[in-house]
């Protein structure tokens, strides 16, 4: 393999066409997060139903044995649309969202590009990464809570108190004004920040590993690009499941429940169910990261290629 090759192409992409980037990375962006979640919300329904689902008490069974239980539960109750439940308000979200992780992550490689032949290393493309994070969070944090609300109250036994994306938004500010919208955002910074990190930098990295020697990255097939992305999105959620747990208790709790916020949710769960809790959901959340983040860098990939045509 030749490292120099392919270790500066990401510091090429960067400098190519630095005009149009951000307007391609929009649109580029938008599409791959599209993808990404019509790929991957049946699986994250059940991640969230597993994470939240309550302890039960001596002698009870629990709500679901695992994620085969929980999706065959699911769809005999509410139909294969139920595994779709709350997908328009990350949907909606996702064209902004993804524009803004994509162009913060080629943000962060800009500034720390020193001279265009010389690769950055592997710390400077997780920090760069972890920029993107940041630039997320105020995006997502809204779809993310509003999601979980409408995944669980799917679940539950009693009245449905949200008709949809656009009233539970609606009745959220109207019992804590924007600050309830924006319940959970110190949880999603502690998990998006590093795992974008990972996310970007392991895409990378499978990426480089894959490339043959005296290629670009550019230049790789379809389903090397597929697998560069699940990959990704693996490590990305290794890194990110256990504040993703405390992230969707602490989104789908009663107000005051938590008064500490997402320390409060650390400390109870630690008390009532040990660290093994932390990983709740892992099997959904694996099973769904291969895909669609596959399909989310495929999704990428070919729409940029597509615009350079064009453009």
């Amino acid at each position: 393999m030749s490292s120099n090759t392919n270790g500066s192409d990401s510091n090429a992409e960067v400098k190519k066409g630095e005009k149009v980037s951000g307007i391609k990375s929009f649109f580029a962006g938008g599409a791959g997060g599209m993808c990404c979640v019509a790929t991957g919300h049946p699986l994250d329904t059940i991640k969230v139903r597993l994470q939240t689902q309550p302890k039960p008490g001596p002698g009870e069974q629990p709500r679901y044995h695992g994620t085969l239980d929980c999706a065959k539960k699911t769809i005999a109750k509410e139909g294969f649309r139920g595994l779709y439940k709350g997908m328009l308000a990350p949907l909606a979200g996702v064209t902004p969202m993804f524009a803004v992780c994509f162009f913060g992550n080629d943000l962060g490689k800009r500034l720390q590009i020193k001279d265009p032949n010389v690769p950055l290393t592997k710390v400077q493309l997780f920090l760069a990464g972890g920029l993107s994070g940041v630039f997320t969070t105020s995006i997502m944090v809204p779809g993310e809570r509003i999601k979980c609300l409408l995944q669980i109250q799917a679940d539950s036994h009693g009245p449905q108190k949200y008709k949809g994306p656009i009233d539970c938004a609606k009745q959220l500010y109207k019992e804590g004004g924007i600050r309830s919208i924006y319940k959970g955002t110190a949880a999603t910074l502690l998990r998006d920040v590093p795992a974008s990190g990972m996310y970007f930098m392991s895409y990378e990295w499978v990426k480089e590993l894959l490339t043959p020697a005296g290629h670009s990255k550019s230049e790789l097939s379809p389903a090397r690009v597929l697998l560069a992305g699940g990959m990704a999105g693996i490590f990305n959620w290794l890194v990110a499941l256990p504040q993703d747990v405390l992230k969707s208790r602490l989104q789908t709790a009663p107000e005051g429940r938590y008064p500490n916020g997402i320390r409060s949710v650390f400390t109870e769960l630690m008390a009532t169910e040990g660290p093994a809790a932390l990983y709740k959901g892992a099997t959904p959340v694996l099973l769904r990261a291969f895909p669609a983040n596959a399909a989310c860098f495929l999704g990428y990939e070919v729409t940029i290629k597509l615009l350079d045509m064009l453009f």
